[in-house]
């Protein structure tokens, strides 16, 4: 059994926990009435209108390839030093027991920043999607090796037709890539972590960005560290980073960010 299959089937245990306590209608009716709230499409609009470089900063408590990161970590306080650091969004790792995230830690994000937020978790039902946006996502994480086709265009087209929010499309293969522009996705990750092997290349998304039509918005995702990284992928055409270990692993976050936006705007 692969990685990806063991998180899925745990995170299906949670699933059917929470679909016990809660109806999909009334999640539905909830995700609606925070969706009034918010601004339709407002990761893809940062993205598309940011003059600068885009970095979306990700609150990681832990990973399976790396392990713990930063135990005990505040959600708002640290969407607060992205949002003064620089970040155009912020991405809230939700998945229980391999990155040690909650839906309780995207509140607290949506509480302390006005910043489009990205839920990054395993999703595979639309109750899942109604759960993002009720909690205050305006963007969810579709990945592309953990879906069949029919489910990630369902899944898609309900977060965007449906919620009005964006679905981040993540691939790491070119079959992959193939497969999410097939859907209909306007907005794709491409993931620089060999999901069997962990290793991570900055080579995949540099050789990705070639087979994604013009009108794909592409964002880069994994082994991000320096500005040199982020100068020589947006020259290559991506509009967008998403950066989670390094700004977690540092003493000072907020810090951290800026000097690193800083210092890749002093390159171009």
């Amino acid at each position: 059994m692969d990685f990806l299959t063991k998180i899925i089937e745990r995170k299906r245990m949670r699933f059917d926990a929470a679909r016990a306590e809660t109806s999909v209608a009334e999640m539905r009716r909830k995700a609606v009435d925070s969706r009034l709230q918010r601004k339709p499409h407002a990761l893809l609009s940062a993205l598309v209108e940011g003059t600068g470089v885009n970095v979306i900063a990700e609150i990681k408590r832990a990973s399976p390839s790396r392990g713990e990161i930063r135990a005990g970590a505040d959600p708002a306080g640290l969407a607060n030093a992205y949002s003064r650091g620089g970040a155009i969004a912020v991405s809230v790792l939700t998945e229980e027991d391999y990155f040690h995230g909650s839906l309780d830690d995207l509140r607290a994000a949506r509480s302390a920043v006005s910043l489009p937020l990205l839920r990054k978790d395993f999703i595979f039902d639309d109750f899942q999607l109604y759960e993002a946006a009720a909690a205050g996502a305006d963007a969810v994480l579709l990945i592309v090796a953990a879906l069949d086709d029919k489910a990630l265009r369902d899944l898609r087209s309900i977060a965007e037709d449906e919620l009005a929010m964006d679905a981040l499309i993540e691939v790491h293969t070119s079959s992959e890539m193939g497969r999410a522009i097939a859907c209909g996705a306007t907005l794709v990750g491409v993931n620089n972590r060999d999901l069997k092997t962990f290793d991570v290349s900055l080579d995949t998304s540099a050789r990705l960005i070639n087979e994604a039509p013009p009108d794909v918005v592409c964002i880069s995702e994994s082994g991000l560290h320096a500005a040199t990284d982020l100068w020589r992928l947006q020259g290559a055409g991506y509009k967008g980073f998403l950066i989670g270990e390094m700004l977690m692993r540092a003493d000072d976050p907020e810090k951290a960010l800026r000097e690193l936006l800083q210092e890749a705007a002093a390159l171009s």
